[in-house]
């Protein structure tokens, strides 16, 4: 490889195959962390042609945007999954495994365009940020003759036995045959090669290979962007808001807080208002009938980012009690606009919040969810002065380690640990997670 000229600015192609502005949940997080990225380095955006109508009308920060077009692999692909899922948002573990094709069609289709300039040096990293799955590779690893990080990744966390029915109702049948992925092509050279890897909390990097871990950064993918959700502030009404915000799928679990308040005359006196759509809404629907819950339980349906970010200022307390959350970007959400949140303590959740700024309930079962669930939610809506507190803890902690900008900083620390070999490996002072 020639030797480049040293400059000021890190110049980094970024991977993001899916990456997509009004797409919710990972292509949304992919867009928004690729373009903070932008403001810091000369970023170069690649990817899939399916996001560029959505990039285009948003823009993409100070990034060049690139699109690769693989629709001839990719297309066909979505479609079986559909036929596969049924069309449903469930059975994430088919897509994610389907995906592995398309996905290696689009590296090799970028190793093409770029490899020339890779060689030459143009670029001082190439870092790919989506798919967030640890289970997809990148033979770009290996191809690329400069370094190459990996992530933020998210996954390994295992399904809690107690909630099998969820698992089944899921659809999720191949999530047996998980650890299959170690052994297909470029899973191997993917972790060897890497030059670094960001993990997100503990539950993935316990399940990275045992030799990558010491370039392993844990550093979560989710992020808040502060226009959206921010603090307000709160009337002092005699009602308290509580608020679930998700996809209404099975592990997500809404019909846990629906239960808290069929089960509790206190809590009937204050409102539940639920965010979200999906194939539980017919069971709410009818759970919410069967209690005689419509002056006080309302399902709000899907809304847009900023229709959340504006029901969060307007309550006081996130509900969320899913069961098997990788990373929790609603949590953040809700914390930066100063909710005191009850979540599960697994996963991504467990790990965000902390009695100062929340309330943490063990996973227990069903029953045991909906029993810790009443009594905390219960104690909250009686003591709003212990609800602000948490509140305004949350909204700094959220402010301080994940509005976009502070991760863009941070991203750039990474790099510049990267291009100078043998500096110290950043660390973020991410809250761990006891599994």
């Amino acid at each position: 490889m020639k030797n480049k000229e040293k400059t000021d600015t890190m110049r980094v192609l970024i991977l993001a195959d899916v990456c997509n502005p009004e797409w919710p949940s990972l292509p949304v997080v992919g867009y928004k962390f690729a373009r903070a990225i932008s403001h810091y380095v000369d970023a170069t955006v690649v990817t899939q042609i399916r996001n560029k109508p959505n990039i285009e009308r948003a823009g993409m920060g100070n990034a060049k945007v690139v699109y690769i077009d693989t629709e001839n692999i990719a297309a066909p692909i979505h479609n079986l999954a559909d036929l596969l899922t049924g069309g449903s948002e469930k059975s994430w573990t088919i897509r994610t495994a389907l995906g592995y094709f398309s996905y290696l069609a689009f590296e090799w289709e970028v190793w093409q365009r770029y490899k020339q300039e890779l060689q030459s040096g143009h670029f001082d990293i190439v870092h790919r940020i989506t798919p967030m799955s640890p289970t997809q590779p990148s033979p770009m690893a290996a191809w690329s003759p400069i370094p190459f990080l990996l992530g933020p990744l998210n996954g390994g966390l295992p399904w809690p036995k107690a909630f099998t029915t969820e698992l089944k109702r899921e659809r999720e049948w191949l999530s047996y045959a998980r650890n299959a992925y170690r052994l297909m092509p470029f899973y191997r050279s993917t972790y060897e090669r890497s030059a670094g890897i960001l993990a997100a909390f503990d539950h993935t990097i316990v399940d990275l290979p045992a030799s990558a871990r010491s370039k392993t950064i844990n550093y979560a993918e989710v992020g808040i962007d502060p226009e959206l959700f921010k603090l307000p502030e709160r009337s002092s009404s005699e009602q308290v808001t509580v608020l679930f915000a998700g996809r209404l799928v099975p592990y997500k679990l809404p019909e846990v807080v629906i239960r808290a308040f069929a089960n509790s005359s206190i809590l009937q006196q204050h409102k539940l208002a639920i965010v979200g759509d999906g194939p539980e809404r017919p069971r709410l629907e009818q759970l919410i009938a069967e209690q005689n819950l419509g002056n006080c339980v309302k399902l709000l349906g899907q809304k847009t980012q900023a229709e959340v970010g504006e029901l969060m200022r307007q309550a006081e307390i996130f509900a969320f009690p899913s069961i098997r959350e990788l990373g929790a970007g609603v949590v953040v959400e809700a914390m930066a606009c100063g909710m005191a949140c009850v979540v599960v303590d697994y996963g991504g959740p467990g790990a965000l919040v902390e009695p100062d700024r929340g309330v943490k309930v063990p996973i227990g079962n069903f029953d045991t969810l909906v029993k810790n669930f009443t009594a905390e939610l219960e104690q909250l809506v009686a003591d709003r002065a212990r609800v602000a507190r948490m509140g305004i803890a949350a909204h700094n902690y959220a402010m301080n380690h994940y509005s976009w900008d502070v991760k863009a900083q941070q991203m750039l620390q990474v790099y510049q640990w990267l291009a100078s070999h043998g500096s110290v490996k950043p660390d973020f002072e991410l809250q761990s997670n006891t599994l």
